[in-house]
């Protein structure tokens, strides 16, 4: 039988005073009452009850086992229902992962109000713009930014698009001409992101569906895309990158973005987590604030608003 089982009945025995208290507390015969009590004692080796026909008192032993025995099941009846409130109510700290510009720029700005929202939540964030697997490394949560995540058992819910932008300083063009096809790209200084697998080669299709494999080169190259975004602010050159990176700096005319007509490879902004059964609610909270604020028009790229494509040769 059940050890666990045993401990409960003997605990409700000597609460309930005699053996059909027990019995009627637990929904058990007197019988099976019986049978756990005289099992729980051969397994300890020792007698925790004088029974008679008419009473039924504890020993020295059945005392003190008592006493230990129902402050265990009071710690775990405890943590079985802090456990069921992890799937109910947000708290504790959620360990979350994500690339470092996309949470500095987006998820920092937003944890205030978050937090405000589950006063019994810590939250602890790593950066890493590689892909982590959050089982093998201990993460709540992980927010990744890709074209197509690989095979795995993980759940991976999408949070918004992430559209990539070819983009320099008005400066820029203005001293070096804009180019009007991804093949132009040859003749300017484009920087490289040393943590695409793409850094060098730019692939973009035409509105007529031709594909454009680019192979482009600069001056810089690094593995931070704000230093980057910094770089072509400040008319380094020309780069391929996300829109939340550049959005504002669209919007405020400090850059501008050209080959609009053709579209690159857009990527996709996800949760990622172990399961979807059993969701931790601190979970659950998280992906739902990010889906409010996100969405299938970020705000990042408010700067479209405006945007007046201009004619495209196939």
């Amino acid at each position: 039988m059940d050890s666990l089982q045993g401990i409960r009945v003997y605990c409700a025995v000597v609460e309930g005073g005699s053996f059909a208290a027990a019995a009627a507390k637990l929904k058990l015969s007197r019988a099976m009452v019986s049978k756990h009590v005289m099992q729980l004692e051969d397994r300890l080796q020792t007698r925790l009850l004088h029974r008679t026909t008419r009473s039924l008192s504890l020993t020295e032993a059945g005392a003190e086992f008592h006493e230990r025995a129902s402050q265990i099941l009071a710690d775990l009846e405890a943590a079985e229902q802090l456990a069921r409130s992890s799937t109910s109510e947000p708290r504790g700290t959620l360990r979350i992962n994500a690339p470092t510009s996309f949470a500095t720029a987006h998820i920092a700005t937003h944890i205030a109000e978050f937090l405000a929202l589950y006063p019994e939540l810590n939250v602890d964030i790593s950066l890493s713009d590689r892909f982590v697997d959050p089982i093998e490394e201990g993460y709540d949560l992980t927010i990744r930014i890709t074209t197509k995540l690989p095979e795995s058992t993980l759940i991976a819910r999408s949070l918004a698009p992430c559209k990539m932008v070819v983009c320099a300083s008005p400066a820029y063009f203005a001293a070096n001409g804009e180019p009007e096809s991804p093949d132009d790209l040859a003749q300017h200084n484009c920087l490289s992101y040393s943590m695409s697998a793409m850094e060098d080669k730019w692939d973009f299709v035409g509105p007529y569906g031709r594909r454009y494999v680019v192979t482009v080169a600069g001056r810089v190259r690094s593995n931070s895309g704000d230093l980057l975004r910094s770089a072509i602010v400040g008319g380094s050159g020309v780069m391929l990158l996300p829109s939340f990176i550049v959005g504002e700096d669209l919007k405020a005319g400090r850059l501008k973005a050209v080959l609009m007509g053709y579209r690159a490879a857009e990527r996709t902004i996800y949760a990622v987590y172990p399961s979807r059964k059993h969701l931790s609610a601190k979970v659950r909270a998280l992906v739902e604030f990010l889906e409010t604020k996100y969405g299938a028009k970020p705000y990042w790229d408010d700067w479209l608003d405006a945007y007046r494509p201009a004619a495209v040769s196939s």
